[in-house]
């Protein structure tokens, strides 16, 4: 746990001057690793900790954005405002499409997941109630801005991203080690198990898709207000794709790992940019090694460790 504290503190110290010695560019590199961290972190908590297959992560996303865009261009309602509210409607998206399926398993449950993004970014591309956009998507979302300073360069987003980062770090740590992520870790190792302890399963899988949909859909708010545009086009099955493999490359359950894997998918295909197509064909070869060589991830989480009684204490014998 101390030794955890020392280097999140230590990577704060260097994120907070890093972009110093960068050009925008590569600030905005960092801005897309942020966002992709914060979406991993979500779907982690649905995959990870559940241990639910969710390839379709890219709708509740799309959600959240869409109803930042639309109700900041419509309404002129602050961006940042707009939080708490995308993550609800994200939330109650998740909410109504995962009840009726959360009883499947595996491979079945990830068919369909697949099937919700899908369904998603066709109804926006077909503008929905006419206020998707179509195809064209929604132009003019407002910049955001924070006591009356409007945020506008890759530096600026920069700060904006990486504390919202800071925070989901800091609350999933919290879930991870609470009741409710206990829950989810028995769930994930043995569902059997763990209903006949006494835990609700179905309760707790509805419980994971609802809390991680909430979190992306606040990650597609701040992703409309950075982007000032949105479109379908940036909601595809690609991106729950890549989503996914940040949390298998990383290691499922493990925060760092989650950050380590959206550095590697999303940040090192762009150090290697001048590579042109080579580059994706090295980065799949990596992925495949890695899935042979090291099939837990590259951080995967440490087992937990519990205190057994004392002998001769309360709980130990005489």
């Amino acid at each position: 746990m101390g030794r955890m504290t020392w280097a999140y503190g230590g990577l704060c110290l260097v994120g907070t001057v890093l972009p110093a010695f960068l050009n925008p560019y590569w600030v905005d590199v960092l801005n897309s690793i942020g966002i992709y961290a914060i979406l991993a972190m979500s779907l982690n908590l649905i995959v990870g900790h559940a241990g639910l297959f969710n390839l379709g992560h890219a709708a509740f996303y799309a959600v959240g954005a869409y109803t930042a865009a639309i109700l900041n261009t419509q309404l002129q309602i602050p961006v940042l405002w707009l939080i708490p509210v995308c993550g609800a409607s994200a939330g109650l998206f998740a909410l109504l499409v995962a009840r009726p399926i959360i009883h499947l398993r595996g491979d079945y449950l990830c068919i369909v997941t697949i099937g919700v993004g899908e369904i998603v970014r066709i109804a926006l591309i077909n503008d929905v109630f006419g206020i998707t956009g179509g195809s064209n998507g929604i132009f003019g979302i407002a910049r955001p801005s924070i006591l009356g300073w409007t945020i506008r360069t890759p530096h600026q987003f920069y700060y904006l991203i990486w504390a919202f980062v800071g925070v989901t770090i800091a609350l999933f740590h919290l879930l991870e080690y609470s009741r409710f992520g206990r829950a989810l870790n028995y769930l994930r190792e043995d569902e059997t198990a763990a209903e006949g302890s006494g835990i609700n399963t179905a309760h707790y899988k509805l419980a994971s898709f609802v809390v991680g949909a909430a979190w992306a859909g606040m990650a597609g708010n701040v992703y409309a207000a950075k982007m000032t545009i949105i479109s379908p086009e940036s909601f595809t099955f690609w991106e729950s794709v890549i989503m996914f493999a940040i949390v298998i490359l990383g290691g499922c359950g493990s925060i760092p790992g989650m950050l380590l894997g959206a550095f590697l998918v999303v940040g090192l295909p762009e150090v290697f940019r001048g590579f042109a197509n080579a580059r994706m064909l090295l980065f799949g070869a990596a992925m495949v090694a890695m899935m042979i060589f090291r099939t837990q991830g590259l951080l995967p989480a440490r087992p937990r460790r519990y205190r057994l009684p004392e002998a001769g204490g309360p709980e130990g014998g005489a």
